[in-house]
């Protein structure tokens, strides 16, 4: 879904920006983040981030896959990052989740989720369940 895919990357950009003012118009008024340690954030805290110390260098999502569910949508994929967070590096690839609803004014973001990426365990492994 194309709509969804430029949304993802308006959004990717203002983060690499650290642009709070362009996240403002992108993310949805009941946003809900979800972070890579499993933190929850309010709309109000994503749009703090950057000046509490977050700077992404790289932002970036591969494989992107869209599921369309007409007023909504999901994208999942790769996010690989290079960021630190007030000083420290958490930079790294992660599974993200972005939902997308249709509002009057266009496609806003509903929530992110930033998720570990872990390799499935191979057929037969104990792992495997």
């Amino acid at each position: 879904m194309k709509d969804m895919l430029e949304l993802m990357d308006r959004w990717t950009a203002a983060e690499v920006r650290g642009d709070p003012d362009l996240l403002d118009e992108l993310l949805d008024k009941q946003f809900v983040g979800v972070g890579p340690l499993g933190f929850v954030v309010t709309r109000a805290q994503w749009l703090e981030r950057f000046r509490n110390g977050l700077d992404n260098r790289a932002f970036a999502v591969a494989e992107p896959q869209v599921y369309d569910h007409g007023a909504a949508a999901v994208v999942v994929g790769v996010l690989d990052q290079q960021t630190t967070w007030q000083g420290q590096d958490n930079s790294g690839r992660f599974r993200i989740t972005l939902v997308g609803v249709k509002v009057a004014a266009g496609w806003r973001l509903a929530s992110v989720h930033i998720g570990p990426l872990q390799v499935p365990p191979r057929p037969g492994s104990p792992d495997a369940g």
